[in-house]
């Protein structure tokens, strides 16, 4: 087994141990790591041709962006984004089709909010599919454990 593998399954086993004192969603801390673990190196732009697929918040200070069904960006932002975990929309600068690190921003848009722009610090690729198939793994562990716990009384 590789090193990424590994790392994998050691995420996976204690994203499973920690779901077991908690209900039934990951929390921010468990998720944001869970998309940390998936993410390549860091890259200074993506392509951007001005709408997200999806977007998925990950505290108040990183966010995972789809730009397409199977291509999405983890990005970091510097420091915390207000509102970020509660918008119903946000949007991205960029500049020649493209997202750049320590350039562009997130701007959350949400009613009664000042829409401040959030800096992003760093861009990661994700692995998408390695990401749904942990996500996936890590929803059947669950399952198994609630069916497990109204077994014993």
């Amino acid at each position: 087994m590789n090193t990424k593998s590994l790392t994998t399954v050691a995420l996976a086993a204690m994203l499973a141990l920690a779901g077991c004192a908690t209900s039934g969603k990951l929390g921010e801390a468990e998720k944001l790591a869970l998309y940390q673990a998936h993410a390549g190196e860091p890259v200074n732009s993506f392509g951007y041709f001005g709408s997200i697929n999806g977007w998925t918040p990950l505290g108040d200070s990183a966010l995972a962006v789809w730009t397409k069904p199977r291509e999405a960006w983890l990005l970091e932002l510097r420091g915390q984004c207000p509102d970020l975990s509660f918008a119903p929309v946000i949007g991205l600068t960029s500049n020649m089709n493209r997202v750049h690190a320590g350039f562009d921003k997130v701007i959350v848009r949400s009613p009664g909010a000042m829409n401040i722009p959030c800096y992003i610090g760093q861009i990661r690729p994700l692995d998408v599919g390695a990401l749904r198939a942990s996500e996936k793994e890590l929803r059947e562990a669950r399952a198994e454990e609630r069916e497990a716990a109204k077994e014993t009384p």
